[in-house]
């Protein structure tokens, strides 16, 4: 195995790790999400995580390397939220706990999530490439949710998983055109969990098979 492919693997670390490695990825991402990833260089990067130029390349050899940290990163956050299937119960237990998860995602990683979007709206392969493995998680989550009955089988997955990833990414991505219909910001505790309750309510009784709406 390669260094540089050593090194993403060591990269998917907890957020709260404070290695130099860990820090220059963290920096990377807040550059991307914030600036762009054509107009964060590795010396913003070295600047914004307070070290040298030189260390940057030592761990990730080039930018390219350093997005793909970033990006694998970015989607561990994704697995570690989504990546165990939800239970099968109620139906309103289920999508509860859905809700809850992206929320989680939101509030915890709003970086990572504002990464993803801003990138995609630019048409960047490698953020694609990160876009097609959020809908695979979402994909994977409806099928389970599919067989154990608590959605309707015969829903449209593809269209469904990409609903649920855009309404997350653009949520986020829109945020102040999202505020300026808000009686408070989006980022509040309580305009987190308004989202929450409105986009859960949306999916349930959208995707719900009628037994379980009977059931509510």
């Amino acid at each position: 195995m390669g260094r540089l492919e050593f090194t993403v693997l060591d990269m998917l670390v907890q957020a709260s790790d404070l290695t130099p490695a860990a820090r220059i990825r963290n920096s990377a991402l807040e550059g991307f999400a914030e600036k762009g990833v054509a107009a964060t260089s590795i010396g913003d990067v070295a600047e914004a995580a307070g070290v040298s130029p030189g260390l940057v390349q030592h761990y990730f050899e080039t930018k390219a390397g350093l997005r793909q940290a970033v990006n694998a990163y970015v989607l561990a956050i994704a697995q570690e939220a989504f990546g165990e299937l939800l239970g099968a119960g109620p139906v309103a237990d289920s999508f509860q706990e859905a809700g809850d998860r992206i929320t989680s995602v939101v509030r915890n990683h709003r970086t990572a999530v504002l990464y993803l979007a801003r990138s995609v709206a630019e048409h960047d392969e490698a953020a694609l490439d990160l876009f097609d493995g959020f809908v695979d998680i979402a994909l994977t989550q409806l099928r389970h949710l599919a067989e154990t009955r608590e959605v309707d089988p015969d829903i449209d997955f593809e269209w469904t998983a990409l609903h649920i990833v855009t309404n997350i990414i653009g949520t986020v991505l829109f945020e102040s055109a999202v505020n300026r219909h808000l009686p408070e910001p989006l980022f509040t505790s309580n305009g987190l969990a308004r989202w929450n309750r409105a986009t859960t309510e949306l999916f349930q009784h959208g995707l719900a098979t009628s037994a379980y709406q009977q059931e509510d």
